[in-house]
């Protein structure tokens, strides 16, 4: 018998969160995921994915809310003087649409974030971005706390190979795959791509 998540065993609805109800929130899709010192796996198909994404939120009117993250200056990674804190040009804001800078993984952490999507009226969330398992986690994570309804776009999120506690490597697609089921146990419901809404 399969286990059941916590969502499951209280009853909690499964579906995506309606359009009409929601607002996209991007996270951390940023040229040093691409070409900078922390490159992620499959990030072609991730961006990708992304972009149809975002233009179906575009299409229907959904606030977009694009999070960057912003490291020390001189840094290895993030550096805000440099060039890899710009958004990635396929999913790049545009005019009008709402960018916050973060320094934590919880994009809503010292962000006014909560405080902006709350002025939209919105109460549910679509989040994607990167990395699965640190800025998408930790934000979906605040955000159950806040009183949202979530939904993680799984082909939208992208992670990378990490050495595990005992010495050995777990692979980005292993990590990817058990953040995503930690997610859906309690926090999110979690849909393979946006096509769940066409």
């Amino acid at each position: 018998m399969m286990p059941k998540t916590l969502l499951d065993l209280a009853g909690a609805p499964r579906h995506p969160s309606p359009l009409d109800r929601s607002a996209l929130i991007l996270i951390d899709h940023q040229m040093e995921y691409i070409e900078g010192a922390v490159r992620l796996s499959g990030m072609a198909a991730a961006v990708d994915e992304m972009a149809a994404l975002l233009a179906l939120a575009r299409a229907h009117a959904v606030p977009v809310f694009h999070v960057l993250h912003h490291g020390r200056p001189g840094g290895a990674a993030f550096d805000p003087q440099g060039p890899m804190v710009a958004p990635i040009p396929q999913v790049a804001p545009l005019p009008g649409e709402t960018v916050a800078i973060k320094s934590l993984p919880n994009s809503f952490a010292k962000t006014e974030l909560h405080q902006l999507v709350q002025d939209t009226g919105r109460s549910e969330l679509i989040i994607a971005g990167f990395a699965t398992h640190m800025c998408v986690s930790a934000t979906t994570r605040a955000a159950l706390d806040l009183g949202y309804r979530n939904t993680v776009v799984a082909k939208a999120c992208a992670t990378r190979d990490l050495p595990g506690p005992d010495g050995s490597l777990v692979t980005a697609a292993e990590l990817h795959r058990a953040e995503l089921a930690a997610l859906a146990d309690r926090f999110a419901v979690v849909v393979p791509d946006r096509r769940v809404w066409e």
